[in-house]
């Protein structure tokens, strides 16, 4: 098949080179390439010729940090020396001129970076520099040093010698090809990062956090990134590729991270991931279930087809690994609160019908619960000095960037500042983090009246993992000053004269307000929502009242609406004693402007306000009262049923009182239990250890259809447990009939394990099968393992065992991966290590147990997933330090 790119008849001779993994045989075709070219006569036997060419992998490796990168070949970082052997058929004289050269993509040209030559004498030479750094016999050790802004990719390598005019070069040998990288730690390089220990963190660290919930209930997710592991190089590379960007911009950080940002969707260009922001994940993987980059990366390079699914910290995730994996700083930033305003201004708006519920149909604009998206540490030379840094990229497809779903770099100090004239999408990232929520009221005209104006509720909170710990760190202050400070008005006005409209509607306070209070509850309990009504008014009001309760997307989406409650609350006016003086007082506007605000969907949930009594008030006087507060409850048979992957609840609470109109929002992230993953001794490279993960299913319902992920950078590879139903009849473990001397059981109401065929209801074995275990006595109401039966005349591997496995039978074997061990019995509920009837019961505690073998020593995380309609979400890590083989 001919891989040549084809000339086009168009404007231009040639196409540009796009492709860098393309197999290269022929790069001299029209020359010698023979590294002992065939001349016989005088002068033969002092011809210089190539013997061999080591690339000195180890060494290198180690001093450009790229150790554990598991690849056959040499990888190095830009603008920093490494070193070639080249052994030569004699000593060097003075009169041999030799060089190296480097070829990157198909027809490589010195003026466009993509042929570099290298020389070691007074010669002139390309770009990079080259010398003799020492001589051993015939052997040379060459130092190579790439130029700072030099082509990222993988290049091949040649050693030409001048023999009577003509170039004789070696011939092609993929051993000798090498892997150029960006350079955090060169100080030339668009990407220094000036410490250490970040560029450990957002370099070298293969291993992540990634936090979802809420500002007030922050849910912390491990993520593999794998950036090291053997092919992911390749794919990354892979994916530059199928970009189709030229080659002579692949050492252009910009151009970059920005054609990245658009190849990780596959909105409009066949990119990796196919975002999924419903409950349907028939034809892929859930979002949730992914416990890495590693996997997707290999599927998408292997087959060229987007991967399914993917929402946005896995978009965030699988880029953070692209980024890290070419030597780019990057970090995983998670805002709470997050914007979506698709008009381009600072103004979210969210609608009401005229009788104060939520008007969903006529509602564009969206509040996400939280928002990931990576950050890249870079200088910006086409941007004013200052405004270099971290810098924004997001692959999510929201909104299209030059007409690609795509998104930054965006400067986050140009951001912080409102200087949103730069490039790129700097205006979008600013409205995510600083738009006013701005609540409208539509009557029967369909006009909008604006009756609330939240200038505090979006970009609550912004988090990443810490350097060197796998807790938070806030980094709002990196992108906006304090709320209502004088610098966050300024900046606001700036953002304004760049074209960010705002909302400046005047909006009256208004006599009655609404604050909303709920803890975070843990999945499958029942929870309380309090109403907190505060009448800010000198008369009485009569407050009817209505709460709506839905499940919802983390975009704010509503996936399914499942309460709506009316109540009426009377209140009393708020009254300040007559020896109170004017100085003392503090009106109800100043106590709720200075309340505490808390980050939820759509406003603050704001702490009760009091007023500033002085001592010298009677009680009676200081106990007439200024709220109320109504108890609302939500029980788990209510939304349980209603949640499907969705782990959101989302409560509105909207109030009339007289002509005014009040709303008030909270979302509770429910909470989910937590995997354990242990090992049975600690691990060493190249050594057998033993991963247990094990659950309890905290549920008052079985779980079923499960699926159990775990994953190691450097431990194992990709590991799946599918606990699949077998077939039965509604979700119950039956056999059709009984087969010669295997068991057929069912589970009772109880849920222990009893004889479908014993009419009194215990299991008897009295049948002989090739010489296995018979159990002549009765094993009392349930199956247990054989060292609670009586009178057992073998002993095989401690369980019963049948000969085989019949559609439908119940196959028991001594195996832990096929055996079903019944440990004790609490509150008629089962303790098993593996589930072997395709569920777990309610509150049963289940294991798996594996066997993994250490690749490399140092520290590394196992993540583990555990995934089920009825239960998303559910993770562990463990930390281990590997010792070396």
């Amino acid at each position: 098949m001919d891989m040549k790119p084809k000339k086009p008849t168009g404007r231009y001779s040639d196409e540009a080179p796009t492709s860098n993994l393309q197999a290269f045989e022929d790069d001299f075709a029209d020359g010698g390439t023979d590294a002992a070219p065939r001349m016989y006569g005088p002068g033969a036997a002092d011809m210089l010729t190539v013997q061999h060419m080591d690339m000195c992998q180890h060494i290198n490796e180690s001093n450009h940090y790229t150790t554990d990168y598991n690849t056959p070949n040499l990888v190095v970082r830009r603008g920093q020396e490494f070193i070639i052997k080249v052994t030569f058929s004699r000593m060097l004289a003075k009169h041999d001129d030799f060089q190296l050269e480097f070829l990157i993509g198909p027809n490589p040209s010195p003026n466009k970076g993509s042929l570099v030559v290298v020389t070691f004498n007074s010669r002139h030479s390309g770009p990079w520099l080259g010398r003799v750094v020492d001589m051993e016999g015939p052997t040379a050790v060459l130092g190579v040093t790439p130029s700072p802004n030099a082509i990222v990719g993988k290049f091949r390598t040649y050693v030409a010698i001048l023999v009577h005019d003509q170039m004789q070069r070696t011939r092609r040998d993929q051993a000798t090809d090498l892997y150029l990288l960006f350079n955090a730690w060169c100080p030339e390089d668009p990407v220094f990062l000036p410490s250490e220990a970040e560029r450990r963190e957002y370099v070298l660290n293969d291993a992540g956090v990634i936090y979802q919930g809420t500002a007030t209930n922050i849910d912390p997710r491990n993520w593999m990134y794998g950036q090291f592991e053997r092919g992911i190089l390749d794919a990354c590379i892979y994916i530059l590729d199928c970009s189709r960007m030229p080659i002579f911009n692949r050492g252009n950080v910009i151009k970059l991270v920005r054609k990245g940002s658009a190849m990780f969707n596959s909105q409009d260009d066949n990119g990796v991931l196919v975002g999924n922001w419903s409950s349907d994940y028939s034809m892929g993987t859930p979002p949730m279930a992914w416990t890495g980059s590693v996997n997707i990366l290999l599927k998408y390079a292997n087959t060229g087809v987007p991967v399914c699914y993917a929402q946005c910290w896995v978009f965030a995730g699988v880029f953070n690994t692209f980024l890290r994996c070419f030597g780019i700083p990057a970090r995983v930033i998670t805002n709470f609160s997050s914007a979506h305003d698709n008009t381009g201004n600072l103004k979210t708006d969210l609608i009401f019908n005229k009788n104060g519920t939520p008007d969903r149909i006529n509602t564009r604009d969206s509040i996400w619960n939280y928002h990931c998206w990576n950050e890249v540490f870079m200088v910006r030379p086409d941007l004013p000095p200052g405004l270099g840094g971290w810098q924004v990229v997001d692959a999510t497809p929201q909104e299209t960037s030059d007409g690609h779903y795509r998104c930054g770099p965006a400067s986050v100090a140009a951001i912080k500042e409102g200087l949103l004239c730069h490039p790129f999408d700097a205006g979008f990232v600013f409205a995510e983090v600083n738009s006013d929520v701005v609540f409208l009221k539509r009557d029967m005209y369909g006009t909008l009246t604006p009756f609330k104006v939240d200038t505090t509720c979006v970009g609550q909170g912004l988090v990443t993992k810490a350097v060197g710990s796998m807790t938070h760190m806030d980094v709002t202050h990196t992108y906006k000053y304090s709320e209502g400070s004088s610098e966050d008005e300024a900046t606001m006005r700036r953002a304004e004269e760049f074209g960010c409209e705002r909302d400046h509607s005047d909006v009256p306070p208004g006599q009655v307000a609404i604050y909303l209070v709920a803890e975070p509850t843990l999945l499958g309990a029942d929870m309380t929502v309090e109403v907190i009504f505060h009448n800010q008014g000198d008369a009485p009001s009569v407050v009817e009242a209505h709460m709506e309760a839905s499940v919802i997307f983390y975009t704010g989406a509503i996936a399914d609406h499942f309460k709506d409650q009316d109540f009426t609350v009377d209140l009393q006016p708020f009254e300040i004693p007559s020896c109170l003086s004017h100085a003392a007082q503090s009106p109800p506007s100043h106590a709720a402007q200075s309340r505490p605000v808390c980050p939820t969907l759509l406003s603050p949930v704001l702490s009760v306000p009091h007023c500033s009594v002085p001592s010298c008030l009677s009680h009676a006087a200081q106990s007439r009262p200024v709220e109320k507060s109504v108890t609302l409850t939500v029980t788990a048979q209510e939304y349980m049923p209603r949640l499907s992957s969705q782990l959101c609840l989302h409560f509105v609470v909207t109030a009339q009182c007289g002509g005014q109109s009040v709303a008030e929002s909270k979302v509770i992230q429910l909470n989910t239990p937590k995997l354990h993953i242990s090992m049975s001794d600690q691990p060493q490279a190249g050594r057998e250890v033993f991963v247990t993960v094990s659950f309890t299913n905290h549920l008052k319902v079985p779980l079923h259809n499960v699926d159990l992920y775990l994953e190691g950078a450097g431990l194992t590879d990709l590991r799946t447990h599918h606990y699949a139903m077998p077939q039965g009849v509604s979700g119950r473990l039956r056999t059709p009939q009984v087969i010669s001397g295997r068991l057929r059981v069912s589970q009772d109401a109880s849920g222990r394990l009893r004889s479908s065929q014993d009419v009194s209801g215990r299991l008897r074995t009295s049948q002989d099968v090739s010489g296995r275990l018979r159990t002549p006595q009765v094993i009392s109401g349930r199956l247990r393992t054989p060292q609670d039966v009586s009178g057992t005349p073998q002993d095989v591997s401690g369980c019963l065992r049948t000969p085989q496995d019949v559609s439908g039978c119940l196959r028991v074997s001594q195996d832990v991966s096929g055996r079903l061990r019944v440990s004790q019995d609490v509150s008629g509920c089962l303790r098993v290590s593996q589930d072997v009837s395709g569920i777990i019961p309610s509150y049963a505690t289940v294991s798996w147990q594996l066997p993994i073998k250490p690749r490399r020593a140092g520290k590394r995380h196992l993540i583990a997933v555990l995934n089920c309609e009825a239960l998303p979400n559910v993770c562990g890590q463990m930390e281990a330090l590997v010792k070396p083989y």
